[in-house]
Order: structure tokens, then C-alpha cells, then sequence
């Protein structure tokens, strides 16, 4: 399965390693308000977006479907998400409490 990762600062990282995906969660800790999130995508269109705030944002990219989030995602969790996601186990994420749209990003 193909995945890609981008980073805060628009880079595509192409079937990052799970140390690469870490590095990409640990950058939330940088503080940049125009660079705010790092996501993951299946090549399905299938991504999901980390914040600062621990805002996660499940959505299919490639289709007109709203899109979800879960606020407070512990680092860790979102990891998990992210490795079931690169898998191909829409059902793991999909087992979460989603609520509907992208909710808002507490200002900082």
C-alpha cells in the first residue's frame, strides 16, 4: 500500500518510517500559527491531519464527504491512527468518536 506523509512546511515524505512519522508528530511542539498541522495520506484520499492542540482531522481528500475530528488526541494515539491508516485499517480509526466537521483550533 502507498502512503505519504507532509510535514509542517508542505514537504511530501513518501512510505515514512514509523521513527519518521514520530519526528513528524514531535514537530507540533514548534510553534508556527501558518504551518499548524502534519498529516498522513492512504492513497486511497484517506488522511488524517494532527494539530498543536491535539485536534486530529479524519477526512477522505479525494471526495466530497465532511470531514471529522477528535480534539485532546494524545501524541501517542495519533501514532496508532497514523499506523492503521498507512495499513490500510480504516476500521481502527474509524472505531474512534468522531464528531462532525474540522472543529477549531484554539488560538495560542
Amino acid at each position: 500500500m502507498s502512503f505519504h506523509a507532509i510535514d509542517r512546511w508542505g514537504a511530501t515524505i513518501r512510505q515514512p518510517s514509523e521513527l519518521q512519522m514520530r519526528e513528524l508528530i514531535d514537530s507540533l511542539e514548534i510553534v508556527d500559527r501558518e504551518h499548524p498541522d502534519v498529516s498522513l495520506t492512504h492513497e486511497s484520499g484517506w488522511s488524517l491531519s494532527a494539530f498543536p492542540s491535539g485536534r486530529l482531522v479524519w477526512e477522505d481528500v479525494e471526495s466530497d464527504l465532511e470531514p471529522r475530528h477528535m480534539n485532546g488526541v494524545a501524541r501517542e494515539r495519533v501514532l496508532v491512527l497514523w499506523r492503521a491508516l498507512a495499513a490500510g485499517d480504516f476500521g481502527e480509526v474509524e472505531r474512534n468518536e468522531w464528531r462532525d466537521g474540522y472543529g477549531d483550533e484554539p488560538s495560542a
